[in-house]
């Protein structure tokens, strides 16, 4: 969503016209998002007020990734230290966990990077102190920055473990959310759908990119986001469409449309 339809708190103005178009179409979407530092609801209540009509069953997030892989990978753990936003800790204390605290004497089964825009750095140095003492070390995402309007730098997940990795020598024992295909694998069953009769939309080569390559599916890239043109001139696995914007995709849709209706 961040760099596809939106970018910070501003949307694209060729979103609308696009979701509006799909629909036209009778073509489904479902909202896929790395960004950890807002729940479900949050999620759901920020495209609503930016005038994008959707809901829970349109969205799927890291944070629900990060979830299912601990219950079906971890049934027993249940102590989880958290790096990550208010927000986030409640959607994971809501699926059952429990949240450790700052303190050496509360150790928890696991810890979980998320991405912390509430980050301190007492907190950095527990989730290291833990990592350190070999607990199980998992990531909600890859993403090393977050788009954003804002004249900043939003340093994400992928950064703040980098950070770990340094401190502890140890790299995550898993990473979640895009490019990880289990992202795409509810939809599928969800809606009866194969990979090749999908497309993922995004912003990102390492993440969306990669997943639709590793899932099999059809790989659009916008260049509204993280990537850019040059990088993806050295891409070794370009994407199978680049486009400037959802509205240049949109007019592709339209094309391919005509070209349809001509040939018929």
């Amino acid at each position: 969503m961040d760099g596809t339809i939106y970018s910070g708190v501003s949307l694209f103005h060729d979103t609308l016209p696009f979701l509006n178009l799909l629909n036209e179409l009778g073509i489904g979407h479902t909202f896929l998002t790395n960004n950890s530092s807002k729940s479900t609801r949050d999620h759901i209540a920020q495209l609503n007020q930016m005038g994008i009509a959707a809901s829970a069953d349109q969205l799927y997030t890291s944070t629900q990734a990060t979830i299912e892989y601990l219950q079906v990978n971890h049934p027993d753990m249940r102590r989880l230290f958290l790096l990550g936003t208010p927000s986030l800790g409640e959607e994971i204390e809501a699926a059952g966990f429990t949240l450790t605290r700052d303190d050496a004497s509360d150790p928890p089964e696991a810890v979980v990077i998320g991405f912390d825009t509430t980050l301190t750095f007492s907190r950095l140095c527990r989730a290291a102190y833990w990592i350190k003492a070999g607990k199980p070390f998992i990531a909600t995402h890859p993403d090393r920055v977050c788009p954003t309007d804002e004249p900043t730098v939003l340093v994400d997940c992928g950064s703040i473990c980098a950070a770990l990795e340094r401190a502890t020598s140890r790299t995550p024992n898993a990473v979640l959310g895009k490019p990880d295909p289990c992202m795409i694998r509810g939809i599928l069953r969800q809606n009866a759908l194969s990979p090749d009769q999908i497309a993922i939309v995004g912003d990102r080569l390492y993440t969306d990119m990669a997943m639709a390559r590793q899932a099999g599916a059809l790989g659009v890239l916008v260049l509204t986001g993280e990537a850019t043109a040059a990088e993806v001139s050295h891409a070794k696995s370009p994407p199978d469409l680049v486009v400037k914007s959802l509205g240049e995709l949109a007019e592709e849709f339209r094309r391919e449309l005509g070209a349809t209706k001509a040939r018929s």
